[in-house]
């Protein structure tokens, strides 16, 4: 299975392949694992779920963060990882699957988790401040709080959007809170696809409806404000960043 899994994986960025519906039954936790790593394709090759509930589901089992950060792996790091990490599998039993020695298999669980935890940009205390105003923030926008996102934008906030993710597909700019607050709460039914990651070693959010990444909110914060949003929506820039999982 696990070699059936990395074949169709890699059969993928060469062509888009519909999944099929999975056969009756559960064949175990070695399968399940191979099917989930399977199921991880690139962002631009995966439809997004129609279903909220579905979309839910999925984000509740696994979280958005996690969806996202398997995406950027190799076939070969994301069935190592997910097999041991997820599943506690042995390096013993996942190197014959890969076709590799169990050290190797453990090398690519290894290379796989540093980039899923990524490394902060910022000392820790400064990134525990960011992350409190950036979950505030989303918080808010997720209500539809207007007056609690303008209490922690800064008077002076910019936000630039690029044109993918806006009606009309030009860039977006907005300048200060009222204006910017506005906005989150127009957006708070997307902020539900919402959740706070790790962009490019700073506290951000990336939206994810079903797995399959939209767009990122890169935020700067200075004090317990925030003083600039940007929404990276263009495919080139998405692939550009670094995004890694939070520590709970």
């Amino acid at each position: 299975m696990g070699r059936v899994s990395l074949n169709m994986l890699r059969a993928r960025k060469a062509r888009r392949e519909d999944p099929l519906d999975p056969a009756p039954g559960r064949p175990g936790p070695l399968a399940d694992a191979a099917a989930f790593a399977e199921t991880r394709t690139a962002p631009a090759e995966r439809p997004a779920a129609d279903d909220p509930e579905e979309a839910a589901v999925l984000a509740d089992s696994v979280g958005l963060a996690m969806l996202v950060v398997l995406d950027t792996l190799s076939p070969a790091e994301r069935l190592a990882f997910v097999l041991h990490d997820m599943f506690a599998v042995p390096f013993d039993e996942i190197g014959p699957l890969l076709e590799r020695s169990p050290a190797a298999a453990r090398q690519l669980a290894s290379r796989a988790r540093r980039r899923v935890k990524g490394a902060p940009a910022v000392p820790e205390t400064d990134l525990a401040r960011r992350r409190r105003v950036v979950e505030a923030f989303l918080a808010a926008a997720r209500t539809g709080d207007f007056e609690a996102l303008v209490g922690l934008l800064d008077p002076d906030v910019v936000l630039h959007a690029d044109g993918e993710i806006v009606p009309g597909g030009r860039p977006v700019v907005r300048v200060g809170r009222d204006a910017v607050a506005r906005g989150a709460v127009l957006a708070s039914v997307r902020s539900r696809f919402a959740e706070p990651a790790l962009v490019d070693g700073s506290v951000g959010l990336v939206t994810a409806p079903g797995g399959r990444l939209y767009c990122v909110l890169a935020f700067t914060v200075v004090g317990d404000r925030v003083t600039a949003i940007e929404v990276i929506g263009a495919p080139e820039r998405l692939r550009g960043l670094e995004i890694a999982v939070l520590d709970a």
